[in-house]
This record gives structure tokens, C-alpha cells and sequence, in this order.
């Protein structure tokens, strides 16, 4: 490493500045790019969504927005975190980051900081609103918690463990002029497991795995009945890969190719409060893989991932894609997804039940499908006369 990446390296980790008043500078109506990061759903019923915003490259930064009416209205971006600073010589972005409502109803955001798209390490950090559900939510101080990035949400185990998925990406992805930085962590470049059993007041690295020809990993896993974690990832040329720890996550099997197939984009995995499993992901059928990030559907397992349901087409339409969801304590599920991000930009957000997925149709009340809850105003185009 040269002292002029040491020098500039240094501003990857530093503090980051979250923006808790960002009006009227980031308004919807300024905005030109939408990727979905996540979505989260408190016990009083308020929504928030997050998404990048700048672009899927070196501009990007995360907005947080909010609706209490199940959707249908959402406020002005409410928080920002934008690390771009002219003085630095270098882009530094937050691009990777997710929303998870804990046991207690805090609601926290993951996120990470890095230089150009990545800089080999990428800080990655967290912030907590203990009463989300407040006319004015507060949120605490960033925290560093690893190197690397969390695109998805942490689970509790049956012991009361918090797991949370940390890819470190291969040196591959990273970025010029950081190509030769950071050799001393090439040990943990693959999707790595972390734990808390202090409820996410301190976080330690127990174990992971490396797929082969990871694909940024954005890996997720559920605990199984029988005590084992199940973890799939995404991979540029093997579709998604699967693996088993039997050991909470200390050692895993070696991966192999998983059944549930999707193209090479982010999927989602979570246990519902019912205890099926559901999976989003593209294409219609289970093994199938939908080309250009099309057909977004949902499927239902009830014997842990042995066999599922027909699938539910939540969106047919080319480039959709990044699914995550939250559960409501009535088991009111929400689902988001972004739509052609550079060219419509829209975050789209699902509100449904078991029993549509179950059905294959809207059958509950208050359901609805691809809703848009975010659009960039400066990529809304007039209807021509």
C-alpha cells in the first residue's frame, strides 16, 4: 500500500454523517435514480422504506422515508446518509445497507461506507432508533461494526442469538486505484456470519463460507427446525448455492447448487411468524431462473425448504428486482422491489397475507401489489397530448 493510499484510505472509515434534516436539498422532486435497500414494518403500523439513491456506482447514498397509512402516502426522504465530500479527491459512497425492526421494536439501519465503489475493506456501520413509531424518531451515533457490507436482515435463533449476514467482497470487485490494498483481510473475503448475544451491543465474526465465483454474496439464512442454519448466496455463473452449519454458524458444508434458482440478483429468504418459510425471487417456477430480472414471485414452504408452494407473481415486467420484506405482528407481509432504476427509478412496494401467496391472487383485505412508494421526480415523464 503507497503512502497516497494510506493517506486517502484512511476517509473510507471515518465517522460517517448522517443527516437527520435533509430537506429541501434531497426532495423527491431532485431525485434521478432508485434502488431498494430494504423495508421495515413496526409494531404500531408505520412502514419505513430505504433506497439508494445517486446510482448503482461510486455516487450512491441511502434515503429513509416513512408511511402510516399502510402505504399509501409516505413523507419526504426524513434521513440521509451521503458521505460525498469534494475535499476528499474521491468519491466515497454508501451503497450497501439494510432495515430490521428488533424483538424490542427499535428499528436499525446497516450501512456501509467505502471509497469509489469499493475499496477492498468497506466500512460497515449501524444506527438505532429506539422508538420508531415516534412523532420524531431519534437515532443514535453511527457505530462501527465490521469490514464489509450487510444487504440483508440479521435473524434471532431459538438460543436468542442475533446473526447477521457480512459479505466482504472477492478482490475482484474492488476498485481502482485500491487494487493492491488490504491483503490482511483476504481471509475473511466471502460471506461471513456475525453474532450478538448482548441484543446488538457488540458484534463478533463467528464463521463463514466462500461460494464459488460469488457474485457480492448478498447471502441469507434461516435457522431450521431441527437446529441447523440453511444459507443460500448468489454467484455470477452457478445460480444460487446452498450450505448447512450445524454448528450455528461456526463451520459450514461445502456449498452446492441450491434447488430454489434464480438469475444472479439479490433474492429473499426469511421464517414467517406462522413458521413457513417464504422466498422471493425471479422466475415463475421454483427451478426456474427468469431472464432480465423478470417475474418477481413469492413461494411458501411449510417443512423447512423440502417443498414449496406455487409460485405467486407479484411483478412479470423486465428489470425488477432487489426483493426484501417485513412482517407485521398480524402477519400482514410487506414486500418492496425496485423497478428499472436508472430509467423509472420507482420503489414498489406489496402488501399481502399468507393466504394470497397460498391462493395465487389477492383474496385478503387491505392486499394490494406493486404500489409505487418511492419515484424520482426529475424521472417522472409527461403523457404526451
Amino acid at each position: 500500500m503507497t503512502k497516497v493510499h494510506d493517506d486517502l484510505l484512511r476517509y473510507g472509515s471515518q465517522l460517517p454523517v448522517v443527516n437527520h434534516h435533509p430537506q429541501p436539498r434531497y426532495a423527491m422532486k431532485d431525485q434521478d435514480y432508485g434502488m431498494t435497500v430494504a423495508v421495515a414494518a413496526t409494531k404500531g403500523g408505520r412502514v419505513f422504506v430505504c433506497w439508494v439513491g445517486g446510482g448503482d456506482n461510486p455516487k450512491a447514498y441511502f434515503l429513509l422515508s416513512h408511511s402510516d397509512d399502510q402505504g399509501k402516502t409516505w413523507c419526504e426522504p426524513e434521513l440521509v446518509i451521503d458521505p460525498h465530500d469534494e475535499r476528499i479527491g474521491c468519491d466515497r459512497c454508501t451503497i450497501v445497507g439494510t432495515l430490521w425492526v428488533d424483538p424490542k421494536n427499535r428499528l436499525w439501519l446497516f450501512f456501509n461506507q467505502t471509497l469509489a465503489h469499493f475499496d477492498g475493506a468497506s466500512s460497515n456501520w449501524y444506527i438505532c432508533c429506539e422508538d420508531p413509531d415516534a412523532e420524531n424518531p431519534v437515532w443514535t451515533e453511527p457505530k462501527f461494526l465490521s469490514h464489509g457490507c450487510t444487504l440483508n436482515k440479521p435473524i434471532v435463533t431459538a438460543k436468542g442469538e442475533w446473526l447477521l449476514p457480512v459479505s466482504l467482497w472477492a478482490r475482484y470487485h474492488i476498485s481502482e486505484p485500491f487494487r493492491d490494498c488490504y491483503h490482511e483481510l483476504d481471509g475473511e473475503r466471502m460471506a461471513n456470519v456475525y453474532v450478538s448475544q448482548d441484543e446488538g451491543e457488540t458484534w463478533t465474526r463467528r464463521g463463514g463460507v466462500v461460494f464459488p465465483d460469488s457474485c457480492f454474496d448478498e447471502h441469507m439464512f434461516v435457522e431450521l427446525r431441527d437446529g441447523r442454519l440453511w444459507m443460500m448466496g448468489r454467484t455470477r455463473t452457478h445460480g444460487l448455492l446452498e450450505t448447512y452449519s450445524d454448528d450455528a454458524g461456526a463451520t459450514w458444508s461445502e456449498p452446492k447448487k441450491a434447488v430454489p434458482q434464480s438469475v444472479s440478483a439479490r433474492f429473499h429468504l426469511r421464517r414467517l411468524r406462522s413458521g413457513r418459510l417464504l422466498l422471493v425471487k425471479h422466475g415463475k417456477t421454483l427451478e426456474q431462473a427468469a431472464p432480465n430480472r423478470s417475474e418477481m414471485t413469492a413461494f411458501l414452504s411449510e417443512d423447512d425448504g423440502k417443498t414449496w408452494s406455487k409460485g405467486f407473481v407479484l411483478d412479470e415486467r423486465f428489470e425488477v428486482s432487489y426483493p426484501d420484506s417485513d412482517e407485521t405482528p398480524d402477519g400482514t407481509i410487506y414486500i418492496t422491489f425496485d423497478r428499472n432504476r436508472a430509467i423509472d427509478g420507482e420503489i414498489l412496494i406489496c402488501r399481502l397475507r399468507e393466504e394470497d401467496i397460498l391462493a395465487g391472487k389477492l383474496v385478503s383485505d387491505g392486499s394490494y401489489l406493486r404500489r409505487i412508494a418511492r419515484k424520482p421526480g426529475k424521472l417522472i415523464r409527461e403523457e404526451p397530448l
